[in-house]
């Protein structure tokens, strides 16, 4: 075949393959169906303003302690661990995958000493040269292959803001339900000793003739349950510290002196503002933008499999330097080649690369589904966390003055009952009102900042696409990923 006919094969495969190309792009990908997104919000808002900048809102709480816990906490995470270890993977399959695109070189030496037939004589041949081959990517499959390694390397660095998120809130929680213990045990320990000192009181009354035993009785029985649920009490919030020490791995004496200072205070946050735009709040979500980024990772792969059932074009070629001596005479020079050019065309493989790019397909379809899935749960996390506000703020009032007037109550019945005016039994039935609401009092306290922390993490805690992580620094994480893009 002359070299003309050749170049016209060659050209018309190219040419064909091209054209089959064209099939070979993946879907792309789909904006967020507008049915997943409400135009507004639907639970009350807090301010009805502008999303406030999350990065560094736990340094606005008025509580040190707090900062300094979650600092600790994300230093030993093991989930932070693990997404950081899925950050250094994703960046080393991007490199590779980038690294597939490019020609590879080797370096090769040799040396031997024969002969190859009976004439010529013994020889010494000594080489060295530098060898390359390159796959073309004249079809993409390359580069989509890079394109999905890319998504999936932003998605881990997302995911690494959301699990330092996490963690956050974990630890906040954990705190806050430790401080409202502590509430709740500066209350209950009130609580148990105006009941030993009645017990005392009625006591000597009985004595002296004064009370009936059955009054004594049950003066020392109220005062036996406030004794028990005082030891109760400390030992839930024993419990809440060592689940500290747990999260932070921070020893417990050294706990218990950093908590010491701040015992039974409930932390107060900075309040949120939030836009009526739910897309607005999307677009910081970690989670959501991962999902995202999975969602093209798969249409890239897509492309990739289609992309394989097309001509593969390599390209190789060699240098060396190249010496032979026969003792009597010696030759050396550079010998070097160009190719081979080779297109090689799949014709046969029983479906394989078609079942390859099924498979593909059915993961784009599957991440598809997840992405809508992910797009509702942000929609409703953000709204459960408004209602949850809203609806503790509304009862804020109402338990306050409730557990101002039941104490006010149990003050004039016990005034009473000193006086000999009240029974013991409308002592102890005003005591229990008394209790009851201020530990309600307490609890929608908890609920609150609670909620607060559950409107922070539904907003994506300060994440924003494409921008540095204002508060990575603080995670005492070097090693982590400082931008949620590259």
């Amino acid at each position: 075949m002359t070299t003309p006919t050749r170049r016209a094969l060659l050209a018309a495969t190219l040419a064909t393959a091209a054209a089959l190309a064209g099939c070979a792009s993946a879907p792309p990908e789909p904006a967020a169906d507008p049915a997943l997104l409400p135009a507004q919000w639907y639970a009350p808002l807090p301010h009805n303003g502008r999303l406030a900048d999350l990065s560094g809102w736990w340094q606005q709480f008025d509580d040190p302690v707090l900062s300094q816990l979650i600092d600790a906490a994300q230093a030993v995470s093991p989930t932070l661990a693990s997404a950081r270890s899925r950050v250094a993977q994703s960046q080393a399959t991007r490199t590779g995958a980038g690294a597939a695109l490019l020609p590879t070189l080797d370096a090769s030496a040799s040396a031997s000493r024969g002969r190859s037939d009976f004439v010529t004589p013994l020889s010494t041949t000594t080489s060295a040269g530098l060898q390359t081959a390159w796959e073309i990517d004249v079809f993409g499959a390359g580069r989509a292959g890079r394109d999905a390694a890319q998504y999936r390397l932003e998605g881990a660095e997302a995911s690494w803001h959301d699990a330092r998120v996490s963690v956050a809130a974990e630890t906040a929680n954990a705190y806050l339900g430790l401080r409202a213990c502590e509430a709740q045990l500066v209350q209950t320990e009130a609580d148990a000793g105006s009941r030993a000192e009645t017990a005392r009181l009625t006591g000597l009354s009985a004595q002296a003739g004064f009370e009936p035993p059955a009054t004594a009785a049950l003066s020392r029985a109220s005062a036996a349950q406030g004794a028990s649920l005082l030891t109760a009490q400390r030992a839930q919030c024993d419990i809440a510290v060592k689940g500290l020490v747990a999260l932070t791995a921070i020893d417990e004496p050294t706990l218990r002196a950093t908590l010491a200072a701040g015992t039974a205070r409930i932390p107060q946050p900075a309040e949120l503002a939030i836009d009526s735009v739910p897309a607005e709040v999307l677009n910081q979500r970690p989670d959501v933008f991962n999902a995202a980024r999975e969602l093209g990772a798969a249409s890239a792969e897509v492309s990739q499999a289609r992309a394989k059932r097309l001509p593969r074009v390599t390209l190789a070629g060699s240098i060396s330097r190249l010496r032979v001596d026969t003792g009597d005479a010696a030759q050396s020079g550079t010998v070097w080649s160009v190719g081979p050019l080779a297109v090689t065309l799949p014709i046969f493989d029983a479906g394989v690369r078609r079942a390859n790019v099924d498979a593909a397909r059915a993961r784009y379809d599957e991440a598809a589904s997840l992405y809508r899935a992910k797009l509702r749960t942000a929609v409703q996390e953000v709204e459960q966390a408004l209602v949850q506000l809203d609806s503790s703020a509304a009862r804020n009032e109402n338990a306050r003055i409730a557990d101002e007037g039941f104490e006010q109550s149990f003050r004039a019945t016990e005034a009473r009952f000193k006086g000999g005016l009240a029974s013991l039994f409308e002592l102890e039935d005003a005591r229990r009102s008394a209790v009851q609401a201020h530990g309600t009092l307490i609890d929608l306290q908890r609920e609150r900042v609670a909620a607060w922390i559950t409107l922070y993490r539904a907003l994506g805690g300060g994440w924003r696409t494409g921008t540095p992580v204002a508060d990575a620094a603080a995670a005492g994480n070097p090693s982590g990923p400082t931008k949620a893009t590259p």
